[in-house]
């Protein structure tokens, strides 16, 4: 491979023309009449935040979703216009700066509408919420019966805009029944109809992820939500089972992410030489050992000791003894012309070979969401 990044030791590559892709497909999908908001909160699942929010709305996105108002403080900052949702919670000291910031909310406390009420009359400014509505996941949301005293209380103030109702479902990726799903769906068009005989107007409908945007058009609503899919990914294997099941041609998804890094030392181990903390490896041959300098700290799991392969020079390379908090020791012996500094490949392509984010998440013993979202900020992402 080219050598892109001669200075570092390690770094991210997201190849822009592949989120461009994804976000395409999903804009086909989602049709000329329904929002696709991109959610790029966690920074992205790992792909840097800011980049992808501008890559997203180049591609077709209409609105970005983030967990917090410093995400989305952040965002307006780089001069990015477009309607920004908070997904996540918002502490009641931090609503004037979502105010300010012209950040549409999450909301389900009657605190957070009493206190955006005592400011929106400071301040002479709207506020645009978005009430979540518990359909069965149990974390954030207003209980459909609650919702009509909930949505008033909301209206009774002159400068909060009811902008939207959502939901989120709880077991839509896990598995290839639609039961919980549908159930769901009819828990969150119940309650919408609550509302309608209530005489309080709904701008935004969305509850559709990644997973039900492709398996459930009938949850699309007025705006679909893609997360993980955004990033090439399918959410789980159920997911992509199901869609082949329902006769759906499945979307082609364009992984975005790699991320490499160098050798920092070659050295020389006996037969029966213990590596790395623990002495949970122990040599049968004589080896010849890369050290690579990215461990738990970077966020390259502990639970791939001894389990995982990189790719050097195009071939598999064991992962050898306990991943440490900021190195690797790989297994080079049978690979020819290892220099010190060669490039190392931990998740991506090098020639005909690859290391699959899906693949090594399964080594862990977790998910993609999990394994590209913690990779460390700091590592430098270059967008290619």
């Amino acid at each position: 491979m080219t050598d892109k990044n001669p200075k570092l030791f390690q770094w991210v590559e997201i190849e822009r023309k592949a989120l461009i892709h994804n976000v395409r497909q999903f804009r086909l999908l989602a049709g000329p009449r329904t929002r696709l908001l991109a959610v790029v909160k966690s920074n992205a699942y790992g792909h840097g935040m800011g980049e992808v929010a501008k890559i997203a709305l180049k591609g077709g996105a209409d609105w970005l979703g983030v967990n917090s108002v410093e995400e989305g403080t952040s965002l307006r900052n780089t001069g990015i216009g477009a309607p920004i949702l908070v997904l996540g919670a918002t502490l009641l000291c931090d609503l004037e700066k979502a105010l300010r910031s012209d950040l549409h909310l999450t909301v389900y406390n009657r605190e957070t509408i009493q206190e955006l009420g005592r400011l929106v009359s400071k301040l002479k400014k709207r506020a645009h919420v978005h009430i979540k509505i518990e359909t069965g996941t149990y974390r954030q949301g207003v209980r459909p019966e609650d919702l009509p005293r909930f949505a008033r209380q909301i209206l009774k103030h002159a400068g909060l805009e009811l902008a939207g109702v959502s939901s989120h479902f709880a077991n839509i990726e896990d598995t290839t029944s639609t039961a919980y799903p549908e159930l769901q769906r009819n828990v969150f068009l119940a309650a919408v109809e609550g509302l309608r005989r209530e005489k309080v107007a709904v701008p935004l409908k969305h509850m559709s992820c990644t997973a039900s945007s492709i398996l459930f058009p009938e949850t699309h609503f007025d705006m679909i939500r893609v997360g993980i899919g955004l990033y090439g990914l399918w959410p789980s294997k159920e997911t992509f089972v199901s869609c082949r099941l329902q006769k759906r041609e499945p979307l082609e998804l364009r992984p975005a992410l790699s991320w490499r890094a160098r050798i920092a030392q070659l050295r020389s181990a006996p037969k029966g030489s213990f590596i790395g903390y623990g002495c949970t490896y122990k040599t049968t041959r004589a080896a010849r050992l890369a050290i690579i300098p990215v461990g738990y700290y970077d966020g390259y799991p502990r639970s791939l000791s001894n389990a995982a392969h990189v790719l050097v020079r195009g071939r598999r390379a064991a992962v050898r003894g306990r991943v440490a908090m900021n190195f690797i020791v790989a297994d080079v012996t049978d690979i020819p012309g290892v220099r010190l500094e060669d490039e190392v490949t931990l998740i991506g392509r090098d020639g005909r070979e690859v290391i699959s984010v899906d693949a090594l998440a399964a080594l862990a013993g977790t998910i993609s969401y999990e394994m590209i979202s913690r990779i460390n900020p700091l590592v430098p992402r270059n967008y290619v």
